[in-house]
């Protein structure tokens, strides 16, 4: 029998098998997709993020570019660039690079992978606990697939936890965005880059292969009509990345998903955690994203382990102190950066406040990277 079934075989889904497989577990990871896959996304992890694999001991960065530092504009032509510590970095690539390489850490870690394979629903088994998921594989085949424990890490648009009413779209703040990737665009260099605007915030980032990843994210969901022309106009006529970016050629189309932050009432039930964006996703302007998905996968899987060991049925419960303990804090910071975001007044005063001292943005930054000191 199958110790431990996870569905979505992305970041998330690839840490959880390989902390678990590594633990004695047999594990089967499904995914819908086929790999490698493109998938929008800043393509950055953040310096937190990357030292979280260095400790998994997993490769997978080799080829990817360091990234170390930001550099953070406000409305007006403020500026600050903002370095990490020596010896510290984040870096950038391709997620469909990343996750590939992820996927074949984890098939190397004796995980069972299973694609294109659709999760439709869960099965329930005694007192309605979670035992196992239909699934449908290629040529529309429908079969139970029982497992001792299930993980659901199938994205921020999770069926599976939508199914079981514990994640949702919170009111507001409410964002879509839109990222495409371009050549020829002029002065890159070793930092990411966030703009933020009244009212919308892009980021930009360099790429191993001279390409650049360019993302908008708005609250007005109007402009998302013509979500290529938001795109190019937004890159073409703000101050301070027309220049570079006048000659740019858009080389992949442009790809506009929302809302984006989504909330998790508990991560999970008897039989079922949640791992990554299906336990809760945020804004991705303060790029710890990653961080977040690869270090909740740890967690699920530590919670994973100890239920298959003493055979309770609280994991969920554990997890959510878990999760709690390590991530209280920074929720509480993104959700203040957020309602920021959303306030023009509120963007003036921190614009005005960066262009007297550069100090309190230099440690947003160091807090947002997940940087040891910060």
């Amino acid at each position: 029998m199958i110790d431990v079934l996870i569905a979505g075989a992305g970041p998330a889904g690839c840490v959880a098998a390989i902390v678990l497989a590594r633990a004695g577990a047999r594990v089967t990871l499904l995914d819908r997709a086929m790999f490698p896959r493109d998938k929008l996304c800043g393509d950055t992890l953040n310096p937190g993020a990357v030292a979280i694999l260095r400790r998994l001991d997993l490769s997978v960065t080799d080829g990817a570019l360091p990234i170390d530092g930001m550099l953070v504009t406000g409305p007006g032509g403020v500026s600050v660039r903002a370095r990490y510590a020596r010896g510290i970095s984040g870096c950038a690539l391709l997620r469909r690079d990343l996750d590939a390489a992820l996927l074949q850490c984890a098939a190397a870690s004796g995980v069972t992978v299973e694609q294109p394979v659709v999760a439709e629903r869960t099965v329930a088994g005694d007192r309605a606990a979670v035992r196992g998921l239909v699934v449908r594989r290629r040529g529309g085949r429908s079969c139970e697939l029982r497992a001792r424990l299930v993980i659901a890490a199938d994205g921020r648009a999770s069926g599976l936890a939508r199914a079981l009413s514990l994640s949702s779209h919170p009111p507001r703040p409410r964002r879509w965005a839109v990222g495409a990737y371009f050549s020829d665009v002029a002065g890159t260099g070793s930092c990411g880059e966030m703009h933020v605007r009244p009212r919308y915030y892009f980021g930009v980032a360099p790429l191993p292969d001279g390409a650049v990843n360019a993302c908008v994210v708005t609250s007005d969901r109007e402009r998302l009509r013509d979500a290529r022309r938001f795109l190019v106009q937004t890159l073409q006529t703000d101050g301070a990345v027309r220049d570079r970016f006048a000659s740019a050629r858009m080389i992949a189309r442009a790809v506009a998903l929302g809302p984006l932050a989504v909330d998790c009432r508990v991560p999970g039930v008897p039989g079922l955690l949640l791992a990554g964006d299906a336990a809760g996703f945020i804004d991705p302007m303060t790029g710890d994203g990653l961080r977040f998905a690869l270090r909740g996968a740890e967690l699920a899987a530590i919670e994973a382990i100890r239920a298959l060991e003493t055979g309770n049925a609280d994991a969920h419960l554990r997890l959510a102190d878990a999760r709690h303990r390590e991530f209280s804090g920074k929720w509480r910071f993104n959700r203040t950066l957020r309602r920021l975001v959303s306030s023009p007044s509120a963007v003036a005063f921190a614009n005005l406040a960066t262009s007297l001292s550069s100090w309190p943005l230099t440690r947003v930054v160091s807090y947002a990277g997940d940087l040891p000191a910060a």
